[in-house]
């Protein structure tokens, strides 16, 4: 599985073997989100817009990634909403199924119970990646 998408004229590659980390949150892990599906629902979905992102640490694959007097590295970072049901993945908010869907309506319907923030991160220089997930209080 892979993910392709085009940034100022750069071409990007996410998949297995480019990722370096797939950061699942601590107290609360979410099961049944992988790397594959993370790949799949950007795949599906039409609505993915990486942007720029300027963090102060380095690739950790490159280290290259320095701009601006080495102060800042450059990034491109796009996120979305997962919800879950009993800690296990249910449904996101970038896939089909979710059209006209919203969190509280789920919720109220007895489908999820919690929601996570998946933030992809791609290194601007190597495009070496890393998935982090958080929970969130919605």
């Amino acid at each position: 599985m892979k993910y392709e998408f085009k940034y100022e004229d750069k071409n990007y590659e996410l998949n297995n073997e480019n990722i370096i980390e797939l950061i699942n949150d601590e107290e609360n892990p979410i099961e049944g989100l992988n790397v594959d599906k993370i790949l799949e629902l950007l795949n599906e979905s039409k609505e993915v817009d990486f942007q720029k992102a300027y963090y102060d640490t380095p690739c950790e694959i490159c280290n290259e990634n320095f701009k601006e007097k080495k102060s800042i590295s450059e990034y491109l970072e796009y996120y979305f909403y997962v919800y879950s049901k009993n800690g296990k993945y249910i449904i996101s908010d970038i896939s089909k199924e979710y059209e006209g869907l919203t969190f509280n309506r789920l919720e109220l319907e007895g489908k999820v119970d919690n929601s996570y923030i998946a933030t992809i991160i791609v290194c601007a220089n190597c495009s070496e990646y890393i998935i982090q997930i958080e929970q969130l209080e919605v």
